[in-house]
Protein backbone atom coordinates (compact mmCIF):
# COMPACT_ATOMS: atom_id res chain seq x y z
CA UNK A 1 0.00 0.00 0.00
CA UNK A 2 1.37 3.42 -1.49
CA UNK A 3 1.65 6.52 0.76
CA UNK A 4 -1.21 7.99 -0.48
CA UNK A 5 -3.11 5.11 0.00
CA UNK A 6 -2.76 5.14 3.93
CA UNK A 7 -3.47 8.74 4.04
CA UNK A 8 -6.81 8.09 2.08
CA UNK A 9 -7.62 5.11 4.27
CA UNK A 10 -6.74 7.20 7.55
CA UNK A 11 -8.91 10.02 6.27
CA UNK A 12 -12.07 7.78 5.22
CA UNK A 13 -11.60 6.16 8.73
CA UNK A 14 -11.81 9.46 10.90
CA UNK A 15 -14.53 10.68 8.59
CA UNK A 16 -16.80 7.80 9.51
CA UNK A 17 -15.57 7.97 13.50
CA UNK A 18 -16.29 11.15 13.24
CA UNK A 19 -19.65 11.38 11.56
CA UNK A 20 -20.79 8.59 13.87
CA UNK A 21 -20.68 11.29 16.90
CA UNK A 22 -22.14 14.03 14.56
CA UNK A 23 -18.56 15.94 14.12
CA UNK A 24 -16.83 17.39 11.53
CA UNK A 25 -13.41 15.99 10.77
CA UNK A 26 -12.44 19.25 9.11
CA UNK A 27 -12.63 20.84 12.47
CA UNK A 28 -11.01 18.34 14.18
CA UNK A 29 -7.83 18.16 11.73
CA UNK A 30 -7.99 21.57 11.93
CA UNK A 31 -7.02 21.44 15.79
CA UNK A 32 -4.56 19.82 15.24
CA UNK A 33 -2.78 22.75 13.71
CA UNK A 34 -2.54 24.37 17.08
CA UNK A 35 -1.82 21.13 19.51
CA UNK A 36 1.37 21.05 21.13
CA UNK A 37 2.79 17.74 20.92
CA UNK A 38 2.89 15.23 23.72
CA UNK A 39 5.77 15.20 26.35
CA UNK A 40 5.86 11.44 29.03
CA UNK A 41 5.92 14.09 32.02
CA UNK A 42 2.48 15.59 30.32
CA UNK A 43 0.93 12.05 29.91
CA UNK A 44 2.04 10.70 33.10
CA UNK A 45 1.09 14.03 34.62
CA UNK A 46 4.82 13.51 36.60
CA UNK A 47 4.30 16.65 38.42
CA UNK A 48 1.42 16.85 40.15
CA UNK A 49 1.70 13.41 41.11
CA UNK A 50 4.91 14.09 42.49
CA UNK A 51 3.76 16.82 44.59
CA UNK A 52 0.93 14.57 46.69
CA UNK A 53 3.52 12.92 49.14
CA UNK A 54 3.63 15.45 52.23
CA UNK A 55 4.86 14.37 55.56
CA UNK A 56 3.66 15.41 59.07
CA UNK A 57 6.71 15.05 60.45
CA UNK A 58 10.69 16.00 59.84
CA UNK A 59 11.39 11.87 59.70
CA UNK A 60 13.05 10.96 56.42
CA UNK A 61 11.71 7.64 56.63
CA UNK A 62 8.22 8.62 56.40
CA UNK A 63 7.87 9.01 52.75
CA UNK A 64 8.70 6.10 52.24
CA UNK A 65 5.60 5.50 53.84
CA UNK A 66 3.72 8.10 52.09
CA UNK A 67 4.72 6.87 49.00
CA UNK A 68 4.27 2.93 49.05
CA UNK A 69 0.62 3.56 50.76
CA UNK A 70 -0.17 5.67 47.85
CA UNK A 71 1.47 2.70 44.85
CA UNK A 72 -0.88 0.41 46.73
CA UNK A 73 -3.77 3.09 46.19
CA UNK A 74 -2.64 3.16 42.30
CA UNK A 75 -2.29 -0.74 42.28
CA UNK A 76 -5.70 -0.98 43.54
CA UNK A 77 -7.48 1.22 41.24
CA UNK A 78 -5.69 -0.83 38.48
CA UNK A 79 -7.42 -4.15 40.56
CA UNK A 80 -10.52 -2.53 39.99
CA UNK A 81 -10.32 -1.48 36.68
CA UNK A 82 -9.84 -5.21 35.95
CA UNK A 83 -12.57 -6.51 37.75
CA UNK A 84 -14.98 -4.06 36.16
CA UNK A 85 -14.34 -5.63 32.88
CA UNK A 86 -15.44 -9.08 33.88
CA UNK A 87 -18.88 -7.64 35.56
CA UNK A 88 -19.71 -6.06 32.09
CA UNK A 89 -18.84 -8.34 29.77
CA UNK A 90 -21.93 -9.19 28.12
CA UNK A 91 -20.27 -12.75 26.37
CA UNK A 92 -18.07 -13.99 28.92
CA UNK A 93 -16.60 -16.88 28.28
CA UNK A 94 -13.49 -18.72 30.57
CA UNK A 95 -10.74 -17.58 28.27
CA UNK A 96 -11.47 -13.90 28.82
CA UNK A 97 -12.41 -14.48 32.72
CA UNK A 98 -8.82 -16.50 33.62
CA UNK A 99 -6.96 -13.62 31.70
CA UNK A 100 -8.48 -10.88 34.06
CA UNK A 101 -8.73 -13.04 37.15
CA UNK A 102 -5.05 -13.62 36.29
CA UNK A 103 -3.92 -10.11 35.61
CA UNK A 104 -5.51 -9.18 39.03
CA UNK A 105 -3.56 -11.81 40.92
CA UNK A 106 -0.35 -10.29 39.51
CA UNK A 107 -1.17 -7.10 41.04
CA UNK A 108 -1.46 -8.89 44.66
CA UNK A 109 1.56 -10.79 44.28
CA UNK A 110 3.18 -7.99 43.45
CA UNK A 111 1.75 -6.33 46.76
CA UNK A 112 2.45 -9.04 48.71
CA UNK A 113 6.06 -9.11 48.11
CA UNK A 114 6.80 -5.48 48.18
CA UNK A 115 5.67 -5.39 51.85
CA UNK A 116 9.20 -6.63 52.15
CA UNK A 117 9.67 -2.76 51.62
CA UNK A 118 7.50 -1.61 54.19
CA UNK A 119 9.04 -4.24 56.39
CA UNK A 120 12.85 -3.50 55.92
CA UNK A 121 12.60 0.23 54.37
CA UNK A 122 11.96 1.94 57.57
CA UNK A 123 13.99 2.15 61.08
CA UNK A 124 11.78 1.21 63.97
CA UNK A 125 12.65 4.02 65.67
CA UNK A 126 11.40 6.53 62.81
CA UNK A 127 8.27 4.68 62.34
CA UNK A 128 7.46 4.47 65.90
CA UNK A 129 7.70 8.06 66.31
CA UNK A 130 5.68 9.57 63.23
CA UNK A 131 3.14 6.50 63.24
CA UNK A 132 1.68 8.81 66.38
CA UNK A 133 1.06 11.93 63.91
CA UNK A 134 -1.34 9.33 61.68
CA UNK A 135 -3.92 8.80 64.41
CA UNK A 136 -6.65 7.79 64.37
CA UNK A 137 -5.99 7.20 60.77
CA UNK A 138 -5.31 3.64 59.55
CA UNK A 139 -4.71 1.44 56.25
CA UNK A 140 -8.22 0.19 57.43
CA UNK A 141 -9.25 2.58 55.72
CA UNK A 142 -8.54 2.13 52.22
CA UNK A 143 -12.15 2.42 50.99
CA UNK A 144 -10.66 1.07 47.58
CA UNK A 145 -10.04 -2.42 49.01
CA UNK A 146 -13.29 -2.27 50.83
CA UNK A 147 -14.31 -2.23 47.29
CA UNK A 148 -11.94 -4.73 45.65
CA UNK A 149 -13.84 -6.94 48.45
CA UNK A 150 -17.56 -5.89 47.41
CA UNK A 151 -16.66 -6.66 43.33
CA UNK A 152 -14.94 -9.73 44.37
CA UNK A 153 -17.56 -12.17 45.50
CA UNK A 154 -20.90 -12.54 47.07
CA UNK A 155 -22.15 -9.65 50.38
CA UNK A 156 -22.66 -12.99 52.72
CA UNK A 157 -18.98 -14.15 52.20
CA UNK A 158 -17.65 -10.63 53.68
CA UNK A 159 -20.31 -10.81 56.89
CA UNK A 160 -18.95 -11.32 60.41
CA UNK A 161 -19.22 -15.73 60.85
CA UNK A 162 -21.38 -14.99 63.72
CA UNK A 163 -23.97 -13.24 62.09
CA UNK A 164 -24.69 -15.06 58.79
CA UNK A 165 -27.30 -17.26 59.64
CA UNK A 166 -29.31 -14.75 60.10
CA UNK A 167 -28.41 -12.44 56.74
CA UNK A 168 -29.82 -13.47 53.44
CA UNK A 169 -29.95 -11.90 49.83
CA UNK A 170 -33.16 -10.02 50.88
CA UNK A 171 -31.89 -8.37 53.76
CA UNK A 172 -31.30 -4.56 53.02
CA UNK A 173 -27.85 -3.60 52.20
CA UNK A 174 -27.79 -1.36 55.80
CA UNK A 175 -28.13 -3.92 57.98
CA UNK A 176 -25.58 -6.41 56.24
CA UNK A 177 -23.57 -3.25 56.29
CA UNK A 178 -23.49 -3.22 59.79
CA UNK A 179 -22.71 -7.21 60.10
CA UNK A 180 -19.35 -7.07 57.73
CA UNK A 181 -16.68 -8.78 59.19
CA UNK A 182 -13.88 -5.54 59.18
CA UNK A 183 -16.81 -3.84 61.33
CA UNK A 184 -15.56 -6.07 64.55
CA UNK A 185 -12.46 -3.39 64.28
CA UNK A 186 -13.67 -0.82 64.85
CA UNK A 187 -16.85 -1.32 67.27
CA UNK A 188 -17.31 -2.54 70.62
CA UNK A 189 -19.77 -5.28 70.77
CA UNK A 190 -20.61 -4.92 73.95
CA UNK A 191 -21.77 -1.65 74.33
CA UNK A 192 -22.38 -1.08 70.31
CA UNK A 193 -20.06 2.07 70.33
CA UNK A 194 -18.05 2.69 67.28
CA UNK A 195 -14.42 3.90 66.99
CA UNK A 196 -13.39 7.22 66.12
CA UNK A 197 -11.72 5.03 63.52
CA UNK A 198 -14.73 3.88 61.68
CA UNK A 199 -17.20 6.62 62.45
CA UNK A 200 -15.00 8.65 59.98
CA UNK A 201 -14.49 5.94 57.30
CA UNK A 202 -18.53 5.73 57.65
CA UNK A 203 -18.84 9.30 57.53
CA UNK A 204 -16.38 9.89 54.35
CA UNK A 205 -17.20 6.11 52.13
CA UNK A 206 -20.89 4.26 53.72
CA UNK A 207 -23.36 6.08 51.28
CA UNK A 208 -20.36 4.91 48.15
CA UNK A 209 -20.44 1.61 49.65
CA UNK A 210 -23.71 1.07 49.82
CA UNK A 211 -24.37 1.75 46.44
CA UNK A 212 -21.02 0.04 44.66
CA UNK A 213 -22.82 -2.90 47.20
CA UNK A 214 -26.26 -3.31 45.24
CA UNK A 215 -24.50 -2.39 41.91
CA UNK A 216 -22.43 -5.22 42.77
CA UNK A 217 -24.38 -7.87 43.65
CA UNK A 218 -25.55 -9.49 40.92
CA UNK A 219 -21.93 -8.67 38.76
CA UNK A 220 -19.30 -9.90 41.23
CA UNK A 221 -16.96 -12.21 40.39
CA UNK A 222 -17.88 -14.77 41.90
CA UNK A 223 -21.72 -14.03 40.88
CA UNK A 224 -20.43 -13.93 37.66
CA UNK A 225 -18.30 -17.38 37.57
CA UNK A 226 -21.48 -19.33 38.85
CA UNK A 227 -23.58 -17.76 35.33
CA UNK A 228 -21.07 -19.27 33.04
CA UNK A 229 -22.06 -22.54 31.27
CA UNK A 230 -20.84 -25.57 33.39
CA UNK A 231 -18.42 -26.84 31.07
CA UNK A 232 -16.29 -23.25 31.62
CA UNK A 233 -17.23 -23.38 35.58
CA UNK A 234 -14.76 -26.37 35.47
CA UNK A 235 -12.69 -25.08 32.96
CA UNK A 236 -8.99 -26.28 34.88
CA UNK A 237 -7.25 -23.18 34.10
CA UNK A 238 -9.81 -21.06 35.38
CA UNK A 239 -9.97 -22.61 38.55
CA UNK A 240 -6.58 -22.79 39.38
CA UNK A 241 -6.56 -19.24 38.76
CA UNK A 242 -9.87 -18.07 41.06
CA UNK A 243 -8.04 -20.10 43.82
CA UNK A 244 -4.93 -18.59 43.25
CA UNK A 245 -6.87 -15.05 43.68
CA UNK A 246 -8.61 -16.29 46.86
CA UNK A 247 -6.17 -17.42 48.45
CA UNK A 248 -3.58 -14.43 47.73
CA UNK A 249 -5.46 -11.64 49.11
CA UNK A 250 -7.37 -13.25 51.48
CA UNK A 251 -4.08 -15.62 52.84
CA UNK A 252 -0.44 -14.66 51.66
CA UNK A 253 -1.52 -11.00 51.05
CA UNK A 254 -3.15 -11.01 54.47
CA UNK A 255 -0.08 -12.43 56.13
CA UNK A 256 2.44 -10.08 54.83
CA UNK A 257 0.60 -6.91 55.82
CA UNK A 258 0.31 -8.54 59.25
CA UNK A 259 3.82 -9.78 59.48
CA UNK A 260 4.87 -5.99 58.32
CA UNK A 261 2.86 -4.47 61.03
CA UNK A 262 3.78 -7.23 63.92
CA UNK A 263 7.41 -5.72 63.32
CA UNK A 264 6.98 -2.68 63.89
CA UNK A 265 3.98 -2.73 66.37
CA UNK A 266 5.63 -5.37 68.45
CA UNK A 267 9.01 -4.01 68.45
CA UNK A 268 9.07 -3.37 71.98
CA UNK A 269 9.00 0.22 71.09
CA UNK A 270 5.71 1.86 71.69
CA UNK A 271 2.26 0.47 73.33
CA UNK A 272 1.90 -2.63 70.95
CA UNK A 273 -1.33 -0.81 69.99
CA UNK A 274 -2.79 -0.03 66.30
CA UNK A 275 -2.85 3.65 65.18
CA UNK A 276 -6.79 3.39 64.68
CA UNK A 277 -7.22 1.68 68.10
CA UNK A 278 -8.68 -2.02 66.14
CA UNK A 279 -7.82 -5.34 67.35
CA UNK A 280 -5.12 -5.84 64.86
CA UNK A 281 -4.37 -9.58 65.32
CA UNK A 282 -8.07 -10.75 64.80
CA UNK A 283 -8.95 -8.48 62.36
CA UNK A 284 -5.93 -9.37 60.38
CA UNK A 285 -4.92 -13.13 60.79
CA UNK A 286 -6.95 -15.21 57.93
CA UNK A 287 -7.72 -18.51 61.06
CA UNK A 288 -10.28 -15.35 62.59
CA UNK A 289 -11.58 -13.64 59.76
CA UNK A 290 -11.59 -16.33 57.13
CA UNK A 291 -12.73 -14.48 54.39
CA UNK A 292 -12.86 -16.45 50.93
CA UNK A 293 -14.18 -15.02 48.23
CA UNK A 294 -15.07 -18.61 46.54
CA UNK A 295 -15.82 -21.17 49.25
CA UNK A 296 -17.55 -23.43 46.61
CA UNK A 297 -13.95 -24.10 45.07
CA UNK A 298 -12.69 -25.37 47.88
CA UNK A 299 -12.85 -28.90 49.75
CA UNK A 300 -14.27 -29.03 53.07
CA UNK A 301 -10.49 -29.64 54.64
CA UNK A 302 -9.07 -26.56 52.80
CA UNK A 303 -12.34 -24.70 54.32
CA UNK A 304 -11.64 -26.04 58.12
CA UNK A 305 -8.26 -25.21 57.85
CA UNK A 306 -7.87 -22.06 56.47
CA UNK A 307 -5.22 -19.51 57.16
CA UNK A 308 -4.03 -22.23 59.82
CA UNK A 309 -0.95 -23.24 57.62
CA UNK A 310 0.89 -19.70 57.98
Amino acid sequence: MSNQQDYDTIIEALQQKYKSINQDTEDHLYGLLYSKPITYWDYIQTDALLSLQTQRTTLPDEMVFIAYHQINELIFKMILWEIQQVAEKEELDATFFEGKIMRISRYFDMLTTSFNIMREGMEIEQYMKFRYTLTPASGFQSAQYRLVEFASTELINLIDYRFRASIDRNTPYTHAFEHLYWQAAGKDYKTGKKSTLLVNFEKRYKDEFLRFMESYNTKNLWTRFKELPEKDQKDEDLVKAMRHYDYTVNVTWVMAHYNAAKHYIESGTGDGEATGGSDWKKYMHPKYQRRIFFPELWTKEELDNWGMDV
